[in-house]
């Protein structure tokens, strides 16, 4: 099974992503969290401990499926959660990109990014 921790719904994904992803079985969404900018370590770490436990609720309602946490977003959030999962032998990915950027002139810029593909955090 396949958590799918970001601000990328799975439905959202293109057809490279949702094919590299049944390697790991089927992909549940769990919305990646609004992370307080004027929060501090503290709050991170409620926070981690908060999404750490969801994420168990899913390995104990599967136990004799392998999960695996697709996780991308704020990266303290994502440090102190990753640091948990990895603790407890929870395996978790990162989709890879190529960004490509094209100049609209003013200062904007209109950017793509296209998945290449996941990458286990070690």
């Amino acid at each position: 099974m396949l958590i799918n921790l970001s601000n990328h719904p799975y439905a959202q994904w293109n057809e490279e992503q949702k094919r590299a992803s049944e390697t790991f079985g089927d992909c549940v969404d769990l919305p990646f969290p609004s992370i307080d900018p004027h929060g501090d370590e503290e709050y991170i770490v409620r926070m981690a401990e908060e999404y750490y436990q969801k994420i168990v609720q899913f390995v104990e309602t599967e136990p004799n499926v392998k999960v695996t946490v697709h996780l991308m977003g704020e990266m303290t959030f994502l440090y102190a959660l990753l640091e948990k999962l990895k603790q407890n032998n929870i395996r978790c990915i990162a989709s890879t990109t190529q960004r490509k950027g094209i100049d609209l002139g003013n200062g904007r810029k209109d950017i793509q990014f296209q998945f290449v593909r996941f990458r286990y955090y070690f």
